[in-house]
Formats: structure tokens, sequence, C-alpha cells
């Protein structure tokens, strides 16, 4: 079968591509500003990538067009279509489908897939997921939303089961729509057996009114659950006890709650899971942060349902390397004064920035280091924060930062004004060269910038790093001029 994806860059049709690619059949696909790191991971698997939407793709004649939910049926200022590839499709009356559809038909049918849904940690839990299910041995097929560091890559078909078990499949399940011609949530098509719902707040603004909408989706997801599945629910979350008063037909697990299933004592990165009160496992490892001690939790109760005992889970977690773009360290630049460091992290609603700060935190003062500063760098460029639904929840989410840089460009709301709660601790940039000189005026050695964007973000982590070291260079010669004798480490900051 050939089949052509529009808008194959984006996470999963990226991780579509690749299973389909594993799975034998001919792909190609064609996508605007094709980019990395998805196009670089694609053109590994020797799949065609085409730029842009142009109608003479129709000729490619494939058996599928698979259409990704970044295509619709917009037109520009000038009334021309956005993408006019689409246009031809309907015009000829070519086959078409949705991404999360295919995927069903194609490769989820018959299996025992797990589904890991939630506003945040998705795409985190579902690689741990897949990960303890790898270390048990089920040699699982997966789609995550970004490239998990034990795999090294974003999706794979799995070993199919000889003993006529479920082959075990884990997703990463989105609520955001699954294309202009189905508006249900993409998660709705998977059909899991082991349902995780991590935590739900309002996001996507630009398709949901409000929290109650997306409540109403993660119900529907409720409904495919089978008899015989296992729902694993974040106790701590009101809205997701709500998704569960609207009805419930499968094993419930919950984690996080003093009364859940499944709790933790100590340290996020050196805990004790409890079940039902009783130790069962000890979980040691690298990742900072309560939050990610929650997707650890909601992994085990997940894993437990194929019979991956917690001990066995807790054991493979102390391996997990994590996903790309999540607290990644991205470089460093050695001063005579210190180490910065430049991360680069996928959060970009409040409550991720706010937490992902905080695991940094958390990290540095177990370390012994609580006094290095935490410089957040960031662009609001989700669809919902551009819209400006959260502008007021950015002072909070950026308590725990020394500084704040945001990349404003394109907005349509005030950042200033909506960052002048920080009292001078915030500054706005309208473009990534005004951002960078801001940090390199700003920075100083042994500070921690944590760039955080689901974006490219303009390259800023490699702009930063040249930035910094080109600024120490320049003034370290200045110095030298000044006075030969003076100590470097005593300037307080890179750009002086």
């Amino acid at each position: 079968m050939h089949i052509h994806i529009l808008g194959i860059c984006g996470t999963f049709m990226g991780g579509l591509a690749a299973l389909a690619r594993e799975a034998g059949h001919r792909v190609t696909g064609c996508d605007a500003g094709v980019y990395p790191p998805m196009s670089e991971q694609l053109r590994a698997l020797g799949i065609d990538l085409i730029e842009g939407y142009a109608a003479d793709q129709l000729a490619l004649r494939p058996d599928v067009f698979v259409i990704g939910n970044v295509v619709s049926r917009a037109r520009g200022p000038d009334g021309t279509p956005r993408f006019p590839l689409m246009e031809a499709i309907l015009d000829a009356g070519a086959h078409y489908t949705s991404g999360p559809q295919w995927l069903s038909e194609q490769v989820l049918h018959g299996r025992h897939v797990l589904a890991v849904a939630g506003t945040h940690g998705k795409t985190t839990t579902t690689a741990m997921l897949a990960w303890i299910l790898e270390w048990a041995g089920r040699a699982p097929g997966f789609l995550v939303g970004g490239v998990p560091r034990n795999f090294g890559v974003s999706a794979r078909l799995g070993r199919l089961a000889t003993d006529g078990s479920r082959t075990p499949f884990v997703i990463e399940a989105d609520e955001y729509d699954t294309a202009f011609f189905d508006k249900r949530s993409k998660f709705v098509h998977y059909r899991p057996r082991t349902a995780v719902l991590n935590n739900l707040e309002f996001d996507h603004a630009d398709i949901f009114d409000d929290l109650a909408a997306i409540e109403r989706q993660f119900h529907h997801l409720l409904r495919t659950v089978p008899p015989s599945g296992r729902v694993v629910v974040n106790g701590l979350e009101e809205s997701l006890a709500r998704v569960l008063h609207r009805g419930l037909w499968s094993e419930l697990r919950t984690f996080g709650a003093v009364d859940s299933d499944y709790t933790a004592e100590g340290d996020p990165q050196d805990f004790t899971v409890l079940r039902r009160g009783a130790a069962v496992a000890r979980v040691r490892w690298d990742l900072a942060g309560v939050h990610n001690q929650l997707n650890a939790l909601a992994a085990l109760a997940a894993a437990e349902h194929l019979g991956v005992a917690p001990e066995a889970a807790a054991e493979a977690l102390a391996s997990f390397a994590n996903v790309r773009r999540r607290l990644e360290v991205r470089a460093t630049v050695a001063l005579p004064g210190g180490v910065i460091t430049i991360y680069d992290d996928f959060a970009h609603h409040p409550t991720a920035i706010r937490t992902t700060i905080d695991g940094l935190r958390r990290r540095l003062i177990r370390e012994g280091r609580p006094h290095e500063r935490i410089l957040a760098i960031f662009e609001p460029r989700s669809n919902t924060m551009k819209l400006g639904t959260m502008k007021a929840q950015l002072p909070w989410a950026l308590e725990g930062a020394a500084l704040a840089f945001c990349h404003a460009g394109g907005l349509d709301w005030d950042a200033a004004a909506a960052l002048a709660p920080m009292d001078g601790r915030a500054q706005v940039a309208p473009d990534i060269d005004t951002l960078v000189a801001q940090v390199v005026a700003a920075a100083r050695p042994g500070d921690h910038l944590l760039c955080m964007s689901n974006g490219a973000f303009g390259d800023v982590h490699a702009r930063l790093q040249a930035a910094l070291q080109g600024a120490w260079t320049d003034r370290a010669g200045r110095a030298s001029t000044r006075d030969a004798g003076r100590d470097e480490a005593s300037v307080p900051t890179i750009g002086s």
C-alpha cells in the first residue's frame, strides 16, 4: 500500500509514518517547513518528504491520503486555499482518512492498547510504560509524541505475540481533535484496554470552549474501555473525579492521593511505592520533580495490568533515560567563574512551566546547589497561549525562576503587561536576537538557562551558547587589556 501523509512532520503523524514504513508500506508525505527532529528520523527511514501542500502531489496517486489535523479548509487573505492539495483530493474524490483512523484500523486492531491521556506528562509516561514493558521482555509497539532516549525512535510496531495473547501497544493519547472532518478527540479511535488519565486541565482553547468540553471527551474515552480493561486515574484531580462520575465500566486503579491505590513516600528521585499502604517497590532514578513521581506511579499501575510486578517496573525505571526535550541539557558553557547550563524543554502550558522549573530547582537542591539561579526563557507558542487564554497565569508559572525572558513575537496580547506582576524580574523581546542579547546581558557563571517551547524556538539554544562564549571572550579580552591581574570570577554577569 502507498500512503501519502499530509502534515508528516508532526510528532504523531511522523510516528505513524514510521510505523507504516516498518509494516512494509510505501510512505511519502508533505509538510510546510519540513523540520527536525521528525524530518531527520523520517529521512533516515527512507521516507520521501515534499515541502508544501501543492495540488500537483495528487499525481502521486497513493492508495490513500492520510490527513493530519494541521490541514484545514482555511483560505488566505487573498482567498486562495492554504492547503491546495486537500482541495484537489476532495475534487478528485480520492480516498482519504485521518491519521488516528488509519492507525486504529491498520495497527491497533487486535492489540492490547495502553493509552496515556492527560494535559501534562503524556509523552514521558508513555515512554516510561513502553520501557517498563520492554524491560519485562514484552517488546511492545509504541507511538510516543517525542523521541524516547531508551529507544531512539518515536514509534515501532513491536514483536507480535505468537501465543495467542494480545501484543501490547503503548500510545500517547491526545485529546486534540482528529481532523478537520472528524472533530472527535484522537484518543477515541484507539479503543484501549488500559487507559491512563494522568491529569486534566483546560487547554486547546482553539477547539474547546471550556474544561467541561474536554471532560466530555475523556468520558467518551472511558466508554471505549472494555469491562476487562483497567482505567488508571490520578486521584488528586477533581476534574478526573467528575469524568469518573459520568460513568465507569472497567476496573479502576488510582494513584497520587493519600487514599489512592498507589502512593509514594520519599524524595521524587528516591522513593518507595506503596500499593494500598504496603511497600511494593523502590524507585531510584535521575528524573526530578513530583510530576515525574506521579508519572511513575501511573506507569507502574498500568504495567501491572499486563502482569509486570511493581518491583520489576521500578527496576526498569532506574535505567529510564526520559524523552528528548524534557529538561534535556543542550549545551554547557565553561567559564572561569563556573558553568552555564542550557536546557531544552517542551513545557508550554503554565502548569507545565511551573512544574518544570520546580523539578530543576529540586534537582539543584538535592545536588547541594540551592543558590544557583534558574533563568526561564520561553515563548507562548501553543494555540492556547497565542490566544492569551492563560496569560494571567504566567507570573505564577514563572514564580520559581530568578529571571524570566519571553519571546513575544507574533502575539496579539501584551506580554509585558501580563508579566508586570513579576516586579522587574521579567523581560520581553520581539525577536530571538533581542531575546538572546537580554539573556546574555543578565547571565552569570553558575546559571541554568531553561528554554521552554513546544516548537523549535528559533534554535535559541545554539544561539545562546555561541553568544555566551563570544561575550565571555570579548569581555575577557577587555579585562586583560585593562588589568591583567583582575579576578575574572568576580565579574557578576557575562555581558558586563
